[in-house]
């Protein structure tokens, strides 16, 4: 499972997997981290999970490299390929197309679609959350159709609102900060990926399955009154699945 454990500076230490990006990998990287998170070994600060990898962070004072790399391979043969923990479903709503999502009817055209399957294709697939990064909060999402892969705007804008919701390439995401972005845009949601006021300031986590649903304006700006008011507005449920469920 394991394909290498390399030193990351002088306190941490790079796990990396099978170097290519799928359900899969991203199964055993799951797993590999419930077992850190089971082990809480006194020593270990945090840990990272990312695509192909994961960086455990560990305090040097504490132990040597040579001795948390030993054990961190030790934890492979427990982790396995199945996650038996329960897999957070999150429903997010979305207002498509209009000044929210300027570049909807460009994309549809590029792709010889209406707009309403654009929003169709888009709204069907449950996405992976296989990683958090870029921003604070930014959920990096695999599962987007093959029939909406569009390539980033030649010329990125330079302020993109929190919440807008984009495509670029073969991915598709929600901006969690205003920042500038070369992002497709067809779409903004009311949620706030990331609050730094709350206990866990994150809405995703790596290994979410993430929804994305239509609403009608009325309903977002109900939905957007809400969250500034500092209420949740997504859905949240729980689904037993194992490794060799939602596979993409």
């Amino acid at each position: 499972m394991i394909q290498s454990i390399k030193p990351a500076g002088d306190r941490a230490v790079r796990i990396g997997f099978k170097e290519e990006i799928s359900d899969t990998v991203h199964q055993h990287i799951r797993s590999f981290c419930a077992v850190l998170e089971e082990e809480n070994h006194s020593a270990i600060a945090e840990w990272v999970p990312a695509y192909t990898s994961v960086t455990v962070f560990y305090k040097p004072e504490l132990v040597k490299y040579d001795e948390i790399a030993l054990w961190l391979n030790g934890l492979s043969e427990r982790a396995g390929t199945s996650v038996s923990r329960p897999v957070r479903v999150i429903s997010v709503p979305v207002l498509y197309g209009g000044e929210k999502g300027p570049d909807l009817s460009r994309l549809a055209a590029r792709h010889q679609l209406e707009e309403e399957e654009v929003i169709r294709l888009h709204t069907e697939p449950d996405y992976l959350v296989y990683m958090l990064g870029f921003a604070p909060g930014f959920p990096y999402l695999g599962g987007l159709s093959d029939r909406l892969h569009t390539p980033r705007l030649d010329k990125p804008r330079q302020k993109v609102s929190a919440g807008s919701v984009g495509i670029a390439g073969e991915q598709t995401g929600i901006y969690p900060l205003d920042s500038p972005g070369g992002w497709q845009l067809i779409g903004h949601t009311p949620a706030r990926l990331f609050d730094p006021d709350k206990e866990d300031p994150f809405l995703f986590r790596a290994g979410d399955r993430l929804r994305f649903f239509a609403v009608e304006k009325e309903e977002y700006e109900e939905l957007l009154a809400r969250a500034e008011d500092g209420k949740s507005v997504v859905k949240i449920e729980t689904e037993e699945a194992d490794a060799n469920e939602h596979a993409n």
